[in-house]
């Protein structure tokens, strides 16, 4: 029997887990693991890599994620207890229902939670339960900090509780052994409370690095993360044990408990979500009544290359061939309703009197984009070429680089946010990785 490891932490859980996902991935390999689980705190920067780090490995990638909790409601921000004000639960996407409803967790615990770390409450976890797999947390989960507490009934109770949420098969009941005494005088009451609600036990090994020796590199950085020194006595740290360990040193350590290694095997067999790659999911744009996007878009060019070339937009053949050309590979492409959409949020914008950029990077050598008024500078003029802005033997999606004044951009995000709907509208973010030198 082998092991399933539903609990590590990445490169991309910044100063906290010192893991690269292909490392990650190669691990389970060695270890003959049929599947391993990338739960970084508060956050899913690390999912897709990790998903794509599995091609051709046979190892299944689970997506989760360790939530923090919020005691009470994820809206209140003035608890005495600042930045402790948050308890740990592991949440995983069994599909993708579970996975949609674990970005919209962690997307409302960052924009509307956020109090020291991204929190959710059990409110919202009701509303986004479906499709997801929970176990217990670590020590500073809701039920091992109640037990540390020496409040058992209130711990069965908060467990009782986040049954109720999710349903007695998704709610499981987590054990760890990195030798530290908190496991040690919890395991016994974890195991009590999972027999008496008739809850499934699991065996979690908490993985912030790969292997046992990279312990010291690990220490350092959290040294770094937390601007404490390493001879500080008082300082934050991690035991040793926190690395990847094998099916069989997992078995070893939960020997009297076989069923909580099993329900790894159990848990990863109901994972089944698959990511969609290389399919473009743009809202399309509602033409005029009548009127279909591919001869709207024909119309706009007519219109914009009267009044970019005068008398030649109807004279020239250079220009009617050029102009052609572009639409055709941007019809045989798709990308129809991505011109007609960026066209119209800067249309909109230059009819507010919000200033626009002239345009920037490979569109400037579309002449589509030039006459829609999208950009400003004459691709024929300067000689530019549309290849590399779109390439017809080569299809990637296209990227316009749009300017708007930084005062008023937020309008143009508003009215496109309205007119095409919340779901089709997200700001991206750029996070860092620490890299060794």
């Amino acid at each position: 029997m082998s092991f399933v490891h539903l609990h590590c932490h990445s490169e991309y859980s910044l100063l906290d887990g010192a893991i690269r996902v292909e490392d990650l991935i190669t691990k389970a390999k060695e270890f003959g693991m049929p599947a391993v689980a990338l739960t970084d705190h508060g956050n899913l920067y690390g999912a897709v890599p990790f998903y794509q780090a599995k091609k051709n490995s046979g190892v299944k990638p689970i997506i989760g994620c360790e939530l923090y909790v919020a005691p009470g409601s994820m809206t209140d921000k003035n608890a005495s207890s600042g930045k402790d004000t948050a308890f740990h639960l592991t949440v995983l996407a069994s599909d993708e229902d579970g996975y949609k409803n674990l970005v919209k967790l962690v997307t409302a615990a960052h924009l509307e939670g956020f109090y020291y770390k991204p929190r959710v409450d059990k409110e919202l976890l009701a509303r986004h339960s479906k499709g997801l797999i929970v176990l217990s947390g670590c020590l500073k989960g809701e039920v091992n900090s109640l037990l540390l507490a020496g409040n058992f009934q209130g711990a069965e109770q908060a467990a009782a509780g986040y049954r109720e949420i999710f349903g007695k098969d998704n709610y499981f009941v987590e054990l760890h052994d990195h030798g530290m005494e908190a496991q040690r005088r919890t395991s016994p009451d974890l195991v009590r409370i999972a027999r008496s609600l008739d809850l499934g036990l699991v065996a979690a090994n908490d993985v912030h690095f790969l292997e046992r020796s990279h312990h010291e590199a690990h220490d350092v950085m959290i040294c770094i993360g937390t601007g404490s020194m390493v001879l500080d006595e008082k300082r934050l740290r991690y035991v040793p044990e926190l690395y990847f360990k094998s099916a069989q040193e997992m078995r070893m350590l939960f020997s009297e408990l076989p069923e909580a290694c099993d329900n790894t095997l159990t848990i990863a067999e109901r994972c089944h979500f698959e990511m969609e790659f290389g399919k473009a999911k743009y809202p399309a744009f509602e033409p005029p009544k009548g009127k279909t996007r591919e001869l709207y878009l024909r119309e706009l060019c007519t219109t914009g290359m009267r009044a970019r070339y005068g008398d030649r937009a109807e004279t020239s053949p250079e220009l009617l061939a050029r102009l052609n050309y572009e639409l055709q590979v941007i019809e045989n492409s798709g990308f129809i309703s991505y011109f007609l959409i960026v066209w119209d949020f800067i249309d909109y914008a230059k009819k507010q009197g919000i200033p626009v950029g002239p345009g920037r990077g490979s569109a400037a050598g579309s002449l589509v984009a030039y006459v829609l008024g999208i950009t400003d500078i004459d691709p024929l003029h300067y000689g530019l070429i549309f290849e590399r802005f779109l390439n017809p033997e080569r299809i990637s999606p296209p990227d316009i680089d749009v300017d708007f004044c930084m005062d008023r951009r937020s309008e143009v995000i508003e009215y496109v946010r309205k007119k095409y709907g919340e779901r089709a509208v997200s700001q991206i973010v750029t996070f860092g990785t620490l890299g060794a030198k």
